[in-house]
């Protein structure tokens, strides 16, 4: 038994689980692209304060990546799951790429990119000028992505939400990109509750507004565009979007709230996914997929349904910490050996918001020594509320 804190104040007492979870099997998934946003492990060691650059744990880092792919997941690499922004600056985030793309091509795991515009950050961007170093900001990172052989994802860019004066710099620009690239991108929609500074992205706070436009990107270059990823966690939008893609062009879901029913899909499609609840949930999420390659959608929502309260948890407002989650369950499940963060942002959640992750993901059986995870535990206890 561990006695966890309570949000209200005073603890419960909580019985873990005692048996491992069942191995489940490798290869490839067949009836859907899944990709897992990963996170990046920092080194503890480093003599590091929030404002330097981050310090990765290269070796660990992955490790990480390899376990994904040997659960036959993607690896969707240097996006916000990453810290992209929070502490992983535009150096490390390539070195990221380059390191991972190349362990990709070692292990044959499938990997795409996050193209962005983050070595601009801090810099004043505004009107014209600002608009031609947001594309040539684009342009160093897709260049650097497409040399590893990596698919590349056109992130939401800070700096183009903040210059572009309405939906023509976006079109425009997004335009650019497109006729730039030599593979087919995906296209990345991120709401503003994952981040604040793109409120308004594609030119309107009017989501409908900005629809349209989206969609004009996508219509006038289809053969440049693998697909789109979609994180605004509206269901409803998110069904109606994909109902109106291009022939070929895919829809990965980065709804973490309702993933299950928009990848499972219904009588006019379905949704792909490329989703950061997926770092820790890599085991169970491949197995629910290999459920539904065989036509069980039932089997697949079964397995997949329980584990949305712990999303839901993890990725509560303010959403764009989710990651602090997502880098606490690694460390239970013994993917790493400590819970240390880029920028320290290990910080920020509470005690009691990782003591109910760590219940909810207990529950799931999602530790493979379940001891272990309770023996970690139990020290964070001690060391950040005196239990």
């Amino acid at each position: 038994m561990i006695r966890l804190p309570e949000t209200g104040g005073g603890t419960r007492e909580y019985t873990p689980r005692t048996e491992p979870p069942a191995p489940s099997g490798g290869g490839a998934l067949t009836s859907r692209t899944v990709f897992s946003a990963a996170h990046v492990v920092a080194d503890p060691y480093a003599d590091t304060t929030p404002d330097s650059p981050a310090a990765v744990d290269w070796d660990a880092t992955l490790a990480f990546r390899r376990h994904l792919w040997s659960h036959g997941l993607g690896v969707a690499e240097a996006m916000d799951t990453a810290q992209r922004g929070m502490g992983l600056d535009w150096t490390g985030a390539a070195e990221l790429i380059r390191r991972s793309a190349a362990e990709a091509k070692a292990v044959g795991g499938r990997i795409a990119c996050g193209v962005g515009t983050d070595q601009l950050a801090g810099d004043p961007l505004t009107g014209p000028a600002g608009l031609a170093a947001v594309r040539k900001a684009y342009e160093e990172q897709l260049a650097l992505v497409e040399e590893t052989g990596s698919r590349a994802v056109l992130m939401a860019s800070r700096a183009l939400a903040a210059a572009a004066s309405g939906p023509e710099d976006y079109l425009e620009l997004y335009g650019h990109l497109l006729r730039q690239a030599g593979e087919p991108v995906i296209l990345h929609w991120l709401g503003p509750m994952f981040d604040p500074a793109l409120d308004g992205y594609w030119g309107s706070a009017d989501l409908d507004t900005a629809t349209e436009t989206f969609l004009e990107v996508i219509a006038a270059h289809p053969d440049k565009v693998d697909g789109i990823k979609v994180s605004l966690l509206d269901a409803r939008r998110e069904v109606a979007l994909r109902r109106r893609l291009p022939e070929g062009v895919r829809c990965y879901t980065g709804d973490d709230f309702h993933y299950p029913e928009l990848i499972a899909g219904d009588e006019q499609g379905f949704s792909h996914a490329l989703l950061g609840i997926f770092d820790p949930l890599a085991p169970l999420a491949a197995e629910a997929v290999r459920t539904l390659d065989t036509g069980d959608v039932n089997g697949f929502r079964a397995a997949l349904d329980p584990t949305v309260a712990l999303s839901r948890h993890l990725f509560r407002a303010p959403t764009r910490f989710y990651k602090t989650g997502v880098v606490l369950l690694a460390w239970l499940a013994g993917h790493q050996d400590h819970f240390t963060m880029v920028g320290g942002l290990e910080s920020a959640r509470s005690l009691p918001h990782l003591a109910t992750a760590y219940e909810l993901a207990d529950g799931l059986g999602l530790f493979p020594d379940p001891a272990l995870a309770e023996s970690r535990m139990r020290s964070l206890l001690t060391v950040r509320g005196g239990l």
